[in-house]
């Protein structure tokens, strides 16, 4: 079956005013596509796309753009041929920030978008049972979000936007304010229940590590104003075991994405690992 071309991020660039009215430049001439892949059988696997950069190179910004919750300065953005115009239910967001409704139980939060779209009690019940069971949260079916961990809030979270089956999920550094060894969980389960899903996903990181780890190819974007310097296709098939982060071709390729931040115009942080 042949791919097509699922994002398409066409010549776009972003230009804000500051409070003072001076014009600062986010991004400029950001161009690239995602395809929608198939297997040599025929069965829709998606891709997982990361956009890796300093802190304040832009990459927030081409999500919120992808997401249709900000609009370029210059160019444009398709989705499925469409130009985005605004929020779409084709599109699916995570943030770094936990955004579950506090007032909504775990199975009510997860619940949400589908009772939105007006979809049977049957469905409803039978997909929240599905995903609470895939993000590890039974038991807490009604709990309340603020009695959660930041790792479980963040669960519910990606949950509840694989709820409204979007083609596109567009995470915005999900994993960055958890610690160590949740973070790493909560890699694992991200491969896990996306190789199931099938969507298109594009990460937002600036660690490398993670990067790598999660991506299938990995756009390295320079400092502000952010534009993409390189396009890394990683070598390493599915499923992806966490020991091959101790493997050297692992370690070679970190060492390779570093050099490329290194001698990326623009400066800002990265980080090899948490």
């Amino acid at each position: 079956m042949k791919n097509r071309i699922k994002i398409s991020v066409e010549n776009v660039s972003r230009t804000f005013v500051n409070a003072q009215g001076a014009k600062i430049q986010a991004l400029r001439d950001i161009n690239f596509e995602v395809e929608d892949l198939y297997s040599p059988e025929g069965r829709d696997i998606g891709e997982l796309r990361v956009l890796l950069g300093p802190s304040g190179c832009g990459k927030s910004t081409i999500l919120r753009i992808i997401a249709g919750l900000d609009h370029p300065t210059t160019g444009r953005v398709l989705v499925n041929g469409a130009p985005v115009t605004g929020p779409g239910a084709d599109r699916g967001m995570v943030f770094q920030k936990y955004t579950s409704f506090p007032w909504l139980t775990v199975e009510a939060n997860v619940a949400y978008g589908l009772k939105l779209k007006g979809a049977p009690e049957a469905e409803i019940k039978q997909t929240v049972a599905r995903l609470i069971q895939a993000v590890g949260l039974n038991g807490f079916e009604k709990s309340y979000p603020d009695t959660l961990s930041g790792g479980m809030q963040q669960r519910v979270a990606i949950a509840r936007t694989l709820a409204v089956r979007p083609q596109v999920i567009l995470m915005d550094e999900p994993f960055g304010a958890l610690d160590a060894q949740t973070r790493s969980d909560m890699q694992n389960l991200l491969l896990d229940i996306w190789e199931q899903s099938a969507s298109t996903v594009l990460f937002v990181t600036h660690d490398v590590e993670e990067g790598i780890y999660l991506g299938d190819r990995v756009f390295i974007l320079s400092g502000r104003p952010g534009t993409i310097v390189e396009d890394v296709p990683v070598p390493f098939g599915r499923p992806r075991d966490p020991a091959i982060k101790e493997t050297k071709e692992f370690q070679e390729l970190v060492h390779y994405v570093l050099g490329c931040l290194r001698r990326a115009p623009g400066n800002g942080q990265v980080r090899v690992s948490v």
